[in-house]
């Protein structure tokens, strides 16, 4: 089999579903701890161990996001770290903006930490697509 300069090589292939499959893994974690953590009849230390697994699959999904984007070429790597400069004041607007809607009592008493972070990797995928925009 011939390669093309289009083509990628295998191991590249190979690093994106490792690093796509810990992603699942570790979502998947997570929502069997929510279904955990929101069963009242869940014991204490499941429940504990409910709020630490998640890390575990976490950490490895980290590790091999970062082994992934140091595996890019320059170019990828910057539209990358872009993204990150900009998502990062975003999330930073956007906690900042959450915080003072609670100072002045007019969160909903629904909303919590754990409705926030969804927003975080949104905003570093939109970062990214912007990015994007700007080397195309």
């Amino acid at each position: 089999m011939t390669s093309t300069p289009d083509s990628q090589p295998s191991g590249t292939v190979r690093r994106d579903s490792v690093f796509i499959v810990a992603g699942i893994v570790w979502m998947v974690i997570y929502w069997v701890a929510l279904l955990f953590l929101k069963n009242p009849n869940t014991p204490g230390p499941v429940k504990m161990a409910a709020v630490l697994v998640p890390a575990i699959p976490f950490g490895f999904f980290l590790f091999r996001f970062i082994s992934y984007v140091r595996s890019l070429d320059e170019l990828h790597r910057r539209v990358h770290l872009e993204a990150l400069a900009l998502a990062f004041p975003i999330a930073t607007l956007f906690l900042m903006t959450l915080g003072l809607i609670e100072r002045a009592g007019m969160l909903s008493k629904y909303w919590s930490y754990q409705d926030v972070w969804y927003y975080l990797p949104l905003f570093y995928l939109i970062a990214v697509a912007v990015s994007w925009r700007r080397y195309r």
